[in-house]
């Protein structure tokens, strides 16, 4: 099975099933064809087994003070900060790849913990007590409410933070996140290969807009994949209202006329 198709399979089961470590390894072998996933998981398993007691501090301790995990301040935007394989070997990262570190590291060794979804900086939170939160690309600060508002203001340029962009997200959001970054990233770059594999990822989780399989199938047509493309629209429009529904399907036939 290939990365591809194990992490369409994985979005598209059960999301409390999903093991958010593996599908995020599974994005990082798109980058490194050849990556050993398992090695990943073992690197998890290693960090969690010298973790000394199943509470939060520790945890942190051992994350931000001993293994030395935070922010690439230096080079924000570098991709490798997006795949888990290297930020567990370089030990930084952004925001979300440091927190699905904590979550994972976290959820091996019994401490409750949960993506938080805020906008401009994710954040990890507690179950235990859910107005405390962990912010993994500050070296774990503890943060409360008013803590994330401030922090959400620095990002922002000085906007308010709306208490519900506090809520927990799961493994499926994070994920589309992960892959959102990378999209901006290839974007910015002019990275066509790299922005078809994210677009063709966050395509297959369920439940994104249907501008998400538009927007692949349109990277698709821009390297004369044209049957690809169509595959992906005749998809779509099995899943839209008319009349949408018919005009997806001629644009997807116009696709297929192009291979003639």
């Amino acid at each position: 099975m290939t990365p591809t198709e194990r992490f369409v399979q994985l979005v598209g089961g059960p999301e409390e099933a999903l093991p958010l470590d593996e599908a995020a390894l599974l994005i990082a072998a798109h980058a490194r064809p050849g990556l050993d996933i398992t090695a990943g998981l073992a690197a998890l398993d290693a960090i969690a087994a010298r973790v000394t007691s199943p509470d939060l501090g520790a945890l942190c301790h051992e994350l931000f003070t001993v293994e030395g995990f935070g922010g690439n301040r230096a080079d924000y935007y570098d991709p490798e900060n997006s795949y888990l394989d290297r930020v567990l070997e370089r030990r930084v990262g952004i925001p979300i790849t440091l927190s699905v570190v904590v979550l994972e590291v976290g959820r091996r060794v019994g401490v409750g913990l949960t993506g938080i979804g805020m906008p401009g900086h994710f954040l990890v939170g507690t179950t235990d007590e859910p107005t405390r939160y962990v912010d993994a690309f500050d070296g774990g600060k503890l943060l409360d409410a008013e803590g994330c508002a401030q922090r959400f203001a620095a990002v922002t340029g000085g906007q308010r933070l709306d208490p519900a962009a506090l809520a927990p997200v799961g493994p499926r959001s994070i994920l589309a996140r992960m892959l959102g970054n990378l999209g901006a990233i290839a974007r910015q770059r002019h990275d066509r290969e790299l922005e078809r594999w994210v677009l063709r990822l966050r395509a297959a989780i369920p439940s994104l807009a249907p501008a998400e399989r538009r927007d692949l199938a349109a990277a698709l047509a821009g390297a004369g994949r044209f049957d690809e493309a169509a595959d992906v629209l005749e998809a779509l429009a099995d899943s839209v209202a008319l009349p949408a529904e018919h005009e997806i399907r001629r644009q997807a036939r116009t696709l297929r006329a192009r291979l003639n």
